[in-house]
Formats: structure tokens, sequence, C-alpha cells
């Protein structure tokens, strides 16, 4: 009876393992794509040595154990603040709770450094910097060319700095830079030049393409796991949290605050050196208001408890907050504070009796997976995405004639694919995307 208990709950696991996406939705690289980075004056892409997204996937009962170098498909850097640092492998082990729980006590603040981790292994890390104001001295504290914080460089001060605005001239297309190798995303994962309003030029020299881009027809794709083993997903999502409505943008409750000082900090505006302290350019310039009766908004933690395409019977879930112009929105992923209880860490090797989820192989099937194409029409760019794939697929842009104009690729263990078509004229076109078994074509409109 013991033995047929303990298959009993072993069937269990493997029939979860298929269904859980803590265990499913990870870029698994199977054919060996490698990171690739820019410097600064040289658009061409350097190869690095280094593979890229998820290596291994394994799991028991209670975990998901992820492999991952840190370094993404797609392209990194340049830095152009001065960073020295270029993305480096980190090598981690990432525990992942297959069944995260709500922290009901005192909700624990997020911290610098990791706070969450992308389903392609990179870093998630908060709004913060290192840099606060230090009244005493009447100056900025912590970071690169400042005097160190009371307390250490990452304690909590009075007044800490918003990574979002003020470093955006150091985050790389892609919306993300290395601190000492590591390389993370303080805010929404998707490129420069893909939001409505672009407010870096990076993407013109260095294009990337990001994570996945915003489609405010679709649900957003899952996107990762902040530190407490809940899902962080995209910035649309349905209107109401029990699945239903229209898709709509989910929207910070958090808002600046209307005051014209700062006590025991500089006043707005005021200009220190080459620093202008505008509202905003701390994370205390905002404040939380609640919107009880209206689903869209989230809660202090930046999420809300819903239903989405992967947790059909529902899940409690962080967004990675936009405005209408799709820029960054505080507090961007998670915090100030996370809603669960915090166990995700990182360890030194993977237990024994833990079984390796192994992705099928060849299984694109156009009638079984969701291909998006956004914009449509289109003016200077077309994004297509699909789910997560685990052979290269060739995407093909085809004129009314039947002439391919231009080819791009989603590459393994990839979803977005990026075609440039500011300098295509404007007509019908025809979007094919194509495995090794299958394709279809999608019709698409430029107009400029």
């Amino acid at each position: 009876m013991k033995r047929i208990f303990t298959l009993l709950i072993f069937a269990s696991i493997l029939s979860t393992a298929q269904t859980n996406p803590a265990i499913t939705k990870w870029m698994q690289n199977t054919t060996g794509i490698i990171g690739r980075h820019y410097l600064a004056g040289n658009s061409t892409p350097i190869i690095d040595a280094v593979q890229a997204n998820v290596q291994s996937v394994k799991y028991n009962a209670t975990y998901s154990y992820v492999s991952a170098t840190g370094i993404p498909a797609y392209i990194t850097g340049p830095f152009q603040d001065g960073n020295p640092s270029l993305a480096t492998a980190q090598n981690k082990i990432f525990r992942i709770p297959l069944i995260p729980t709500q922290n009901t006590g005192t909700p624990t603040a997020t911290t610098g450094g990791n706070i969450g981790v992308f389903i392609n292994g990179v870093a998630l890390y908060d709004y913060r910097d290192g840099v606060a104001w230090n009244n005493t001295t009447g100056a900025l504290c912590g970071g690169p060319g400042n005097p160190a914080c009371p307390g250490g460089p990452m304690t909590t001060q009075a007044w800490n700095r918003d990574a979002i605005p003020a470093e955006r001239a150091g985050f790389d297309c892609s919306k993300a830079h290395p601190a000492m190798g590591n390389y993370h995303h303080h805010q929404n994962p998707s490129a420069f030049n893909l939001d409505l309003v672009v407010t870096s030029t990076i993407c013109n020299l260095y294009p990337s393409d990001g994570l996945y881009a915003i489609n405010p027809s679709e649900h957003s794709p899952l996107l990762g796991f902040a530190y407490d083993g809940f899902p962080i997903y995209g910035a649309y999502a349905y209107t109401n949290t029990n699945g239903t409505g229209a898709i709509t943008r989910m929207k910070s409750s958090y808002q600046l605050r209307t005051n014209t000082t700062r006590t025991n900090g500089p006043a707005i505006n005021q200009v220190v050196g080459t620093q202008t302290f505008f509202n905003g350019y701390f994370r205390e310039d905002y404040e939380y208001i609640a919107h009880p009766n209206d689903p869209t908004y989230l809660d202090s933690h930046n999420g809300r408890f819903c239903i989405t395409p992967e947790y059909p019977l529902g899940i409690y879930c962080y967004f990675t907050t936009v405005d209408a112009n799709h820029n960054s929105a505080y507090p961007y992923a998670v915090g100030p504070t996370f809603y669960g209880n915090v166990v995700v860490t990182t360890v030194t090797s993977v237990p024994a009796g833990t079984t390796t989820f192994v992705l099928a192989n060849n299984t694109f099937d156009i009638n079984k997976t969701k291909i998006t194409l956004y914009p449509n029409p289109a003016s200077e760019f077309i994004a297509i995405q699909t789910d997560l794939v685990e052979n290269d697929l060739t995407v093909t842009l085809i004129d009314e004639l039947g002439k391919i104009v231009k080819t791009s690729k989603i590459v393994q263990g990839s979803t977005l694919s990026i075609i440039e078509t500011d300098t295509i004229y404007d007509g019908i076109y025809f979007v094919k995307v194509s495995s090794a078994n299958s394709s279809k074509s999608f019709k698409v409109i430029i107009k400029k």
C-alpha cells in the first residue's frame, strides 16, 4: 500500500509538471544560442562565448531548480553613462517554489539586488540604484562617484533615488544594465523604441528586441517570477480578476505627491551641481492611493489576485506597469514590498531525486501556437510574437508580388522578432512564420 501511495504522489507531481508554469515556462536553450553585446561606437554586435537563457530546469514535489547564466538572447549594451561593466555569466541555480504562499504578517520590503528572475534567467531589481540623499551633507551618497551613505551602501535613507529616470542614459535598448556584470532589468523589459512615446534613442544605433513587445490587444505573457514565487506579467491583462472583460492596461496605484518641499531632503527641482531633483527623482516622491472599485488598478505590492492564461484557477500576479505612453511607471514590477513569503533563493547544487523537465523537440504547430503581429497597420516596425519556441523560426516579410522583402528569426528559447519597416514602401504585405514542418502567413498593412 505504501508503494502504491508513493507512486500516486509521483504521478501527481509528473502531471503537475506538465502545467505548472514555474516548471514549464522557462526559456530553455537547447540549440546552443549564445549572448551578444554592443560596444559604444560599434553597431555590429560582438558574439560572446556564453550560452544565453536557461540551461536546464529540474523539479521535485516542492521546487523547480532553474540553471541560468543571466545572459539573454537579445543583444545587450552599450551602457553610455560611464558604466564600465559588461553583462557577464552569473551561472546561478534559482530555487522556485511550485506553490507560493501569501505572507499574512508584516510585508517584506524589497531590497537592493535581485528580487526576481525573468523566464530567460535575467535578474529583476527593484526601483533603487543604491544612491540616496544625505541631509547632513546636503548631497547624494552611495553609488559610483559619491561618498558612502550612513549605515552602508544599500541602507534605506529618507530619500532613495529612482533608477528609472536617474539612470536612463545608462540603459541599453532593452531597458537594462549590469551591476558588476550582473545584467538586470528594473522595469518592463520591452525595447525603448517600441514605446508609444520614445524616451531614449539608443535603439537607433544599437537595436535589440527586449523580452517581449507590449500589445494592448493581447493578455501580456508571463515574464518571470518574483522572489516570493508569484508570477510577473507584462503590462496588459483582462479587466476583471475572474478572467473576463476587455484587455486593458494594468495601472499602478502610486502617484506623485503634490508637495513642493521634501522633509529632510532637497527641495523639488533644487539643483546641486549637475543634478536637478525633480518630482519623481526619489522613490519617496510617490504615494499609494487605493482604487477599491477599479480592478485595473493594482495593490500596494503592484499586483492583484486574478485569472490568467497560465493560471486558469487564479493566482496572485505582479505586473510590469507602464503609463499610457508605455513608459515605465513606478513601482515598475514588484514592490515596494512583496505580497508573499520570500523563499526564492540561489543554491549551489540541485538535490538528488529531482526530475529534469525536457522540452519537446520541434513541436511548433501553427494550429496550437499563438502568433501575434503588432501593430497592424505598421509604420516603423512589426513585432512578431509567438509562444516560447524550442527551435528557430524563420520570419519572412513578402510583398503582394511574392517578393521577399526582409527576413528575420525568432531564435530558440525566445518569443519575439522585430522587423523594421521604416524604409519599406506603404502597401499590403504578408508575414510568413515558418519552422521545419509548418508555416503560416499573416496579412499586414504598412502605412506611414
